[in-house]
């Protein structure tokens, strides 16, 4: 897959109530939203949470987010009832943020039932590229608008969020020169999760060195893509 064009942000971004009653983006122009019309909130607690999170032991534990968005993937990682206990160093990357008009609008924390976190969730989803924040002892986030290319970490993060838009959408995100980035910046025995179950995904995935599995999808989706970086 290759992208023939430059990847333009859509300027006309609104939330709208996905099937589980909880808010997202979409973008008529991109005919894409941030989530799946069957729910946000289920689709990211199945396959960031529940099958990326969960399948991630290490304590410090290092994760990647490709494509922060509206911070959803954040504050359920933050919120998550495993994570107290652990120390979490957290990088987000966005080039392209939402406007923080727009993710207050969403009210990702009354949907996760996390009102209290509503404060440092904003104060983290507002922040000037570049700075830390640590909403929790033993939790720092960083916001970098650097584009995934740019990364230039090895070995060093256990789990990536991978959630940018689409294929279809966002071609050039899904290609062996991006997977080959991320594959050199995580430690052995780590994680990728995609929401994508795309063959031409999982086979570029296999062919830069991932071990791919495909669990159960979220609802409207029959399975998701898991990738771990072998253990030499």
């Amino acid at each position: 897959m290759q992208a023939t064009a430059p990847f333009v942000p859509p300027t006309d971004l609104e939330p709208y109530v996905t099937a589980d009653g909880s808010v997202s983006l979409r973008s008529a122009a991109l005919q894409e939203g941030y989530h799946s019309v069957h729910g946000a909130l289920q689709e990211s607690r199945h396959v960031f949470i529940r099958h990326g999170l969960h399948a991630v032991a290490a304590d410090p534990l290092r994760i990647l987010e490709v494509g922060l968005g509206s911070g959803l993937n954040l504050l359920l990682t933050l919120a998550d009832e495993a994570v107290p206990d652990r120390t979490v160093h957290y990088v987000g990357l966005e080039p392209f943020p939402p406007p923080i008009a727009l993710v207050r609008a969403l009210d990702h924390p009354a949907a996760v039932g996390r009102p209290d976190l509503r404060a440092a969730f904003e104060r983290m989803m507002d922040a000037a590229a570049g700075d830390r924040h640590q909403p929790r002892p033993g939790f720092t986030m960083e916001r970098r608008a650097a584009a995934v290319l740019d990364l230039q970490e090895q070995a060093t993060y256990h789990l990536v969020y991978f959630d940018a838009f689409g294929p279809r959408t966002q071609p050039a995100m899904w290609t062996a020169a991006v997977f080959d980035v991320l594959y050199r910046a995580m430690v052995p025995g780590g994680v990728l999760v995609t929401y994508c179950a795309k063959g031409d995904v999982r086979r570029t995935l296999v062919g830069c060195g991932f071990h791919v599995d495909r669990p159960p999808g979220p609802a409207g989706k029959r399975e998701m893509l898991r990738a771990r970086k072998p253990i030499p």
